[in-house]
């Protein structure tokens, strides 16, 4: 839920709005693929409910990452167009928003204020992964003690109505 917080914080009213109208929710029931590694996916997802399961090949298949609701995923293929580097499966019954990438690359074009929302969420939800990550695996001999799930002072203003934003998403969508 935290990752929602974030991204539907910098996001706006009618941002919010505009995911829940212009796109279509999809049914994963568990164990199914939603995305293959190294096979190009057209559409963005966002966990509405359930839990997704990261998994890359070179490591056997192992589960890197879970995911829950309000993790955004295709995020990364989205923006460079290359094949996703890990796969996701459902491990629970699950409900995804389905952006479609024509449609979302539409909207960007047609809407800067919102392009510069959308992407300003998706580095911060970028920047934040790669923060846990290097913390995660300890990079470099800092002294300085961070707290991965710390919020930038910035972020505090916007979480709370991230997760108002989120909540009416839910409720738009008739999930939960």
């Amino acid at each position: 839920m935290r990752k929602a917080m974030i991204f539907m914080g910098i996001l706006d009213d009618g941002d919010a709005e505009w995911l829940g109208k212009k796109n279509s929710t999809k049914y994963v029931p568990a164990g199914t693929i939603l995305i293959q590694e190294g096979r190009p996916i057209e559409d963005l997802y966002v966990l509405l409910d359930g839990r997704l399961s990261v998994l890359i090949q070179k490591m056997g298949n192992r589960e890197i990452s879970s995911l829950f609701a309000g993790e955004i995923v295709g995020e990364i293929s989205f923006v460079d167009s290359r094949p996703p580097s890990a796969s996701v499966v459902a491990v629970a019954d699950s409900h995804v928003l389905v952006v479609s990438r024509p449609v979302l690359i539409d909207k960007l074009k047609n809407d800067t204020a919102f392009a510069a929302r959308f992407y300003r969420a998706v580095a911060t939800l970028l920047a934040d992964r790669l923060r846990g990550t290097v913390s995660h695996l300890g990079y470099g001999d800092s002294t300085e003690e961070i707290d991965p799930d710390e919020l930038d002072d910035a972020l505090m203003d916007s979480v709370s109505m991230g997760a108002t934003r989120f909540d009416r998403l839910l409720k738009h969508l008739r999930i939960n």
